[in-house]
């Protein structure tokens, strides 16, 4: 059995302290790009003390992760250098609105996402793993582009069209840098006239894309509608469903959520699952055909993580179920059980904490 835990870039643990290493696992060892760990020789049912960072795992509970374990559909992936070509870029396109190079630099990044997501046939976002800069607006907007063009792939829209939504994506907020800095950058909540003002922000991006003749009106109107919503309470304009572009009615949901997990000098941010919460919420605000791609995108719970379950129990992920994205089927550390939480009507009461 391994002696250490193994942990993500986000430090989560993938394969506990204890466990004992089977085939599989020391293939996806390798496939991490880890050379080697210390094991510990002993019975299979030696008991490992308990910490805060050590989960014991019992033979039972071994054998059904082995057995149910299923690999998420393959994720966005970004390595170290197309992260620092895309901070860059996005620094630059924000920084330089009025520049000669606008939209060679905006094709550039778009044609790294496009790259990103064709090259494993990505299907899905794990929205922790994405991170490009540490700047709200630069990071957000890499983020809303990857996302959007994840759930415009998962409608079986044309590769043409998933690549103007990265676009879209990318300079849905173009025109915050029109915006002034005491506003933009204030550390507190807009009052009524500040707010009235970053309102503007969706006019100046359109304005400044109109100006260039170089993107298409697609891209242009989903800049200027992405704060609309379906039931005509959005801005600028309050256009109800059948005015929404189909482009703005993608960005909308994935701006929502990002939005929702990032944190901002005004507040903190909230858990993957309270924002997918309040997204299925928005049923009279967010179109529900690019609500449900992206709830069926969104990875909240990677396989291989390992969860507390409301019953007091830790447990493995080992499958996710699209249908339902909060409730994947895992498997308890303690006792072997098996829990579908979205098709076991016993595990109706049984959440993810």
């Amino acid at each position: 059995m391994i002696s250490q835990n193994i942990k993500d870039r986000m430090d989560r643990v993938l394969i506990a302290k204890g466990t004992i290493l089977n085939d599989y696992l020391i293939d996806s060892l390798k496939k991490l790009g880890l050379g080697g760990v210390y094991v510990q020789e002993g019975e299979e049912d030696i008991e490992v003390q308990k910490t805060e960072e050590q989960i014991p795992v019992c033979a039972a509970a071994r054998n059904n992760i082995s057995k149910y374990r299923e690999e998420d559909p393959a994720k966005v992936t970004l390595t170290e250098s197309v992260k620092k070509r895309i901070s860059e870029g996005i620094q630059y396109l924000y920084n330089n609105s009025d520049s000669a190079n606008f939209s060679t630099t905006t094709n550039n990044i778009t044609n790294n996402l496009m790259k990103a997501i064709n090259d494993n046939a990505a299907i899905a976002v794990d929205i922790n793993a994405l991170k490009t800069s540490d700047e709200y607006t630069f990071k957000h907007s890499v983020d809303v582009a990857t996302m959007s063009m994840i759930i415009a792939k998962k409608q079986g829209l044309k590769q043409d069209d998933i690549y103007n939504i990265g676009i879209s994506g990318l300079l849905h907020d173009m025109g915050k840098s029109k915006i002034p800095l005491e506003i933009l950058n204030k550390p507190d909540r807009l009052n009524d006239e500040e707010f009235a003002v970053m309102k503007q922000h969706t006019v100046y991006g359109y304005q400044i894309l109109k100006e260039k003749n170089e993107f298409s009106t697609a891209i242009s109107l989903a800049v200027l509608q992405h704060h609309e919503k379906i039931n005509g309470k959005g801005y600028p304009l309050g256009v109800t469903a059948e005015k929404i572009s189909p482009y703005a009615k993608i960005l909308s949901v994935a701006d929502v959520y990002d939005a929702l997990v990032t944190e901002r000098p005004y507040k903190k941010p909230m858990s993957q699952r309270t924002a997918v919460e309040i997204i299925m919420s928005m049923t009279d605000e967010l179109d529900i055909t690019a609500m449900k791609s992206f709830l069926a995108s969104v990875i909240l719970y990677p396989v291989d993580t390992t969860v507390k379950l409301s019953n007091g129990e830790d447990a493995r992920v080992v499958k996710n179920n699209p249908e339902s994205v909060l409730r994947p089927t895992v498997v308890s550390l303690s006792t072997g059980t098996v829990y579908d939480l979205a098709n076991d009507m016993n595990c109706a009461n049984i959440v993810i904490e």
